[in-house]
Parts: structure tokens; C-alpha cells; sequence
């Protein structure tokens, strides 16, 4: 009998089956990469702060200089995402959905981060790049954190579970990581060999048990290559991964994957696709996480480059929404921990026979769709893009002006040029205190 995660109270130890979402994607933030000016502004010239309507409408009236491609895959990612959140409650004992689940969770998260590293590459830690990670990423963290804690409260009848701003709860785990990997965005630039000391970090990562939860650092760590490999990535390699060759290698690729999985989802501790624990924590000998990591890294990267082929190049009806993946990222996990937290399943049987597991996952698709769209991302701009020009020195505020917080602070999809990256920066996608 195969069982689903179980939850995760705050300090407790690491479970084995500590799940990471986001979406995401987190949001996936994408940053915009923008000129930089041939001289410094005059205060005349300076525009001045919109508001959130009207940045709105600035998002649109531009969407001609986007990339279709990136905004497709954050919405793509982000509807595997909430599929595979919806499918928790629903897997235990289903050999099929587990390998399913397992198969998903190898590289969606990896694909959140990969995009968002490489719309970081231009992050220097300018005061407006640091203005638009505060309004972008802390904000937002701040707020769903609480917004999650209480409403595990109500949920899960549990009104005395603690408030924490350091042990993230759930989904937000993706928020604070991003912080630390952005502000870290200069480091990687500068080293000769990013990668391979990112790969040491994360497998180090996975010899500490007893690392503890704050920040979710097991995460931090053990996601870090993704986010590497992003900064390293050139607009050239999305151009080699759109191929048609590439794209007929994807489908054996996905196809010996998902044979893999079905072979090992009675034997394999779901754990290691969350990359929220030590191997000792996974029943795993100490060393077991210096030959994991690299392996799940490897397999990550694969099934990634294999979802990026197969992305739609070309605008599309679902290409509006990229824009507003952080919405349906974090607001997703309130309808799938109601399955949870309100026993919907032992109540409804019915919703883990193989029609039930394909009835939630249409209804979660759907969801996480109309949580994408743009009312939805207009009715929370005031959380996930506040306009803080008050909290910041006029200064600070002027060369960040006129810039929608989208763009930077988590995720416009502008196509970057082929030349180096611009000084602007951008942020990405979009999930600890993650329960069960």
C-alpha cells in the first residue's frame, strides 16, 4: 500500500516525504531585461509611479515585446504543479499515479528555476532591483505565509498552530528561496566554475540532517544547481532545445521515464524529489546523498530540456497568462489542502477510483487556469506587486521609476537579446514549513 505524505509540523524532523511546490510556478518570476540608459535621466524626464491599473494596461499595451515561450512554460508548469498537489490525497495505493506524481515532480520545480535564474542573470543588487525584490518576493512571502497559517488553522481545526516568518509554510518555500538565490546572483556570475561548486553545495547539503527548517535551507541548498544552471544559460540554448530533432528525442526521453517510474514507485521515498531532506532522514546511508544528487540532477535536467521542447513557440490562448503564474501559484494550495485538511477524500471515495483521480485533475487544471488570469492578478496586486516607492529614498524610488514591478520583481517574458545581459534585473516564476 502506497502512502501519500503525511504533515509536517513546525519543528518537528525533516519527513521523508516533505513536499516542495512551486510554481510555482512559482511565481515562476521572469525578470526584464532592460537597456541601460546612454546617460543618466533628468529629473524632468523621470516618469513618474502608475498605478496598479494602469501598470496593468502598460503589461498589456507591451505584450507585442514579450516572449510568447517563456510565458507559455510558466503556465504550463504552473498547471503541473497544482496536478500534482491535487494528486496527493488521491495516489495512495495507485501504483500508476504515484509513478505519475513522481515522473512530474523530477522536473517541474527544476523547470521554475531553471527560468528563473535565467532572469536573474543581469540582477546586480542596484537599489531598484532591490526595491522590486522587496515588493516581488518578501511581500509576497510575508503575506501568504499568514494568510496559510491561518488558514491551516480554520482548515485543519488547529488554532494553536504557531506563526512563523522563518520556517516557510507550504507553497512559500519557493519565495524565500528565490530571495537567497537572487541576492546571491553576483557570486555565481563571478566564479569560473558556478556549476560543479553548486553541485558540492547541494550534495553537501543532503549529508546534514540536522540542518534544521529555518528558511527551508535543505531546499536552498539542494535546488541551488538549477537556479546556476539558468544563469548560465544564453538565448541560443532555448533555440537549441526548440528543434525539431530535440523535440522527436523528448518523447522516448518522457517515455522511458515515466517506464522508470512505474518500475520504482513502490521502492523509491518520494523525499528525494523533494529536496527538503537529508539522506539519513530518507533511511539512506550518509553517502547516498552524494550519488543522488547528481543523478536526480542529471534526470531533472533531461525531462526539463524535454517540457521546454515542447512549448509552444508561438502566442497562444493561454499565453496572457504566464503574466499571472504567481496568483495561481500560491492561491492553488488553498483549494488542493481543503482536500486535505477537510478529509474530502474519505468522505468521497469516489475521488480516488481512476475517474475520480482524472475528475480532480481536470478541476485543478481548470482552477490553477482562472487563478492565472488577469482580473485575478489585478484583484492581487496590492500583495504579490505593491507599489513601496513610499518605504524607499527618493533616490532609490527614481531609478526604479516607471518600470512595472512584473518586469523585475517576478517575471516579464521579455525575449532577452543575444549579446551579454543588460545591468537590469529580473526575478521569476512560481513552493517550508510544507505539511502534509
Amino acid at each position: 500500500m502506497f502512502q501519500a505524505p503525511n504533515a509536517l509540523r513546525r519543528n518537528r524532523s525533516p519527513e521523508a516525504s516533505r513536499d516542495p511546490e512551486p510554481v510555482p510556478a512559482a511565481n515562476v518570476t521572469e525578470v526584464a531585461t532592460v537597456a541601460k540608459p546612454s546617460a543618466p535621466p533628468t529629473a524632468a524626464a523621470l516618469p513618474t509611479p502608475r498605478p496598479a491599473a494602469a501598470s496593468v494596461a502598460a503589461d498589456q499595451a507591451q505584450g507585442s515585446r514579450r516572449d510568447p515561450y517563456f510565458d507559455n512554460a510558466k503556465y504550463l508548469a504552473i498547471v503541473l504543479v497544482a496536478m500534482a498537489h491535487a494528486w496527493e490525497p488521491v495516489m495512495e495505493g495507485s501504483r500508476a499515479t504515484r509513478a505519475l506524481y513522481m515522473l512530474v515532480y523530477t522536473f517541474h520545480m527544476p523547470a521554475f528555476i531553471v527560468i528563473s535564474g535565467y532572469f536573474s542573470r543581469s540582477f546586480t543588487a542596484r537599489p531598484d532591483q532591490l526595491k522590486r525584490l522587496v515588493s516581488g518576493i518578501v511581500v509576497p512571502y510575508l503575506v501568504f505565509e499568514v494568510a496559510y497559517t491561518l488558514f491551516k488553522r480554520w482548515a485543519d481545526d488547529d488554532p494553536g498552530y504557531p506563526f512563523s516568518m522563518t520556517d516557510p509554510l507550504y507553497l512559500t518555500w519557493f519565495l524565500i528561496a528565490l530571495f537567497v538565490w537572487r541576492l546571491s546572483t553576483p557570486l555565481w556570475r563571478s566564479l569560473r566554475h558556478p556549476l560543479p561548486i553548486a553541485l558540492v553545495i547541494a550534495a553537501l547539503g543532503s549529508l546534514t540532517s540536522g540542518i534544521g527548517q529555518d528558511l527551508d535551507l535543505q531546499r536552498i541548498l539542494q535546488f541551488l544547481p538549477f537556479f546556476v544552471v539558468g544563469l548560465l544559460l544564453k538565448p541560443e540554448h532555448f533555440r537549441i532545445v526548440r528543434r525539431r530533432e530535440v523535440r522527436l528525442l523528448a518523447l522516448p526521453l518522457f517515455a522511458g521515464a515515466a517506464a522508470v517510474a512505474y518500475a520504482v514507485a513502490p521502492h523509491m521515498r518520494m523525499g528525494w524529489f523533494y529536496h527538503s531532506s537529508g539522506a539519513e532522514d530518507l533511511d539512506a546511508p550518509w553517502w547516498a546523498g552524494l550519488v543522488m544528487a547528481p543523478v536526480l540532477f542529471v534526470c531533472s535536467m533531461l525531462l526539463t530540456a524535454a517540457f521546454l521542447a515542447w512549448v509552444p513557440q508561438r502566442r497562444t490562448w493561454f499565453t496572457v497568462l504566464g503574466a499571472g503564474t504567481i496568483c495561481g501559484y500560491l492561491l492553488h494550495g488553498f483549494l488542493v489542502k481543503t482536500l486535505d485538511w477537510r478529509d474530502l477524500v474519505p468522505q468521497y471515495p469516489w475521488l480516488a477510483t481512476p475517474a475520480g483521480e482524472i475528475v480532480l485533475t481536470l478541476a485543478i487544471a481548470a482552477a490553477v487556469t482562472v487563478l492565472c488570469t488577469p482580473p485575478v492578478r489585478r484583484a492581487l496586486r496590492w500583495a504579490t506587486e505593491p507599489d513601496l516607492s513610499w518605504a524607499f529614498r527618493r533616490e532609490e524610488r527614481r531609478s526604479g521609476e516607471g518600470r512595472s514591478g512584473d518586469q523585475e520583481g517576478r517575471g516579464v517574458s521579455r525575449q532577452p537579446s543575444a549579446g551579454p545581459p543588460s545591468r537590469s534585473a529580473p526575478a521569476t516564476a512560481v513552493p517550508s514549513r510544507t505539511y502534509r
